[in-house]
């Protein structure tokens, strides 16, 4: 039986080698999405002198993303219990209400309803 040979290429694609970049390409990675620009933007809102070690901004981070997760799951359940295919602001609002303790809650509505008036008025 007489064998195929065997082109330069064909190796590296058989053994799963790297996989080459069109010419001209840029090397681009997703970065890992964090509220970091926002938690530094509302410190320097309250305190313009104070600054946030990167430990006790990952702490922070870290805060916001289980907050942000477990709205919206609650919103999302509040959505899929209405037999509605649309998150609105009313269901958002319903979760913070059962997600936040009751004084934190009473800020956050004031701060989403003046959010909202804010982007309804553009």
């Amino acid at each position: 039986m007489a064998g195929k040979v065997a082109k330069k290429g064909d190796a590296k694609a058989a053994s799963g080698g790297k996989r080459g970049r069109k010419p001209g390409q840029k090397n681009t990675r997703k970065g890992k999405r964090t509220w970091t620009v926002y938690v530094y933007r509302t410190l320097k809102q309250i305190h313009k002198d104070i600054g946030m070690s990167s430990k006790g901004m990952r702490v922070v981070n870290s805060f916001v993303q289980d907050i942000f997760e477990r709205i919206a799951v609650e919103a999302a359940s509040l959505t899929r219990i209405n037999k509605t295919k649309t998150l609105s602001s009313r269901e958002i609002q319903t979760a913070v209400r059962l997600v936040l303790p009751a004084e934190l809650a009473k800020h956050a509505m004031a701060e989403g309803t003046k959010a909202v008036a804010k982007a309804a008025s553009k």
